[in-house]
């Protein structure tokens, strides 16, 4: 089953694709890769819909939480530069950034709600993917986690 089929039958809804908040653009296709910028959790009037620092406001299951609205708002921009999410070959690689209270080491855990979605969405094979999840003293608009993927298409 294709990743669109999956997404229909397990009832997960993407977001409209995010407008990037500053001087870029959310894909670039080189080849046979897709670069996504940087994403964060979904907006609502302007605003992130969670924020805070994980170790601090936010526990690690909300931080998983919101990197998996992270990996929904990621793949809509993917969507909408492919046409089909049924057109990645492999999740290549990720960059899991995450807005660490001093003290925290758990980000691998957080990263693994984006993680754990590619997987339940494109399965093992082409789902799972090389990654690193880093703690940030800050990140934009006071978000809790934000992600950057290579994809390869065809």
């Amino acid at each position: 089953m294709g990743a669109e089929a999956t997404l229909k039958e397990k009832g997960i809804t993407l977001p409209q694709p995010s407008t990037p908040i500053a001087n870029y653009i959310g894909a670039v296709r080189v080849g046979n890769l897709l670069f996504l910028a940087g994403h964060g959790p979904l907006m609502e009037a302007g605003k992130p819909r969670v924020s805070g620092k994980l170790g601090r406001e936010l526990s690690v299951e909300q931080g998983y939480q919101a990197a998996r609205e992270v990996g929904l708002n990621l793949l809509a921009t993917a969507r909408a530069s492919l046409g089909s999410l049924d057109r990645v070959k492999k999740i290549v690689k990720v960059l899991g950034m995450v807005r660490s209270a001093e003290g925290f080491g758990d980000q691998p855990k957080v990263i693994n709600g984006f993680s754990d979605l590619m997987v339940e969405v494109f399965g093992e094979t082409i789902g799972k993917h090389a990654r690193s999840a880093v703690g940030m003293a800050e990140l934009p608009s006071g978000i809790p986690v934000e992600i950057e993927m290579i994809l390869e298409v065809d």
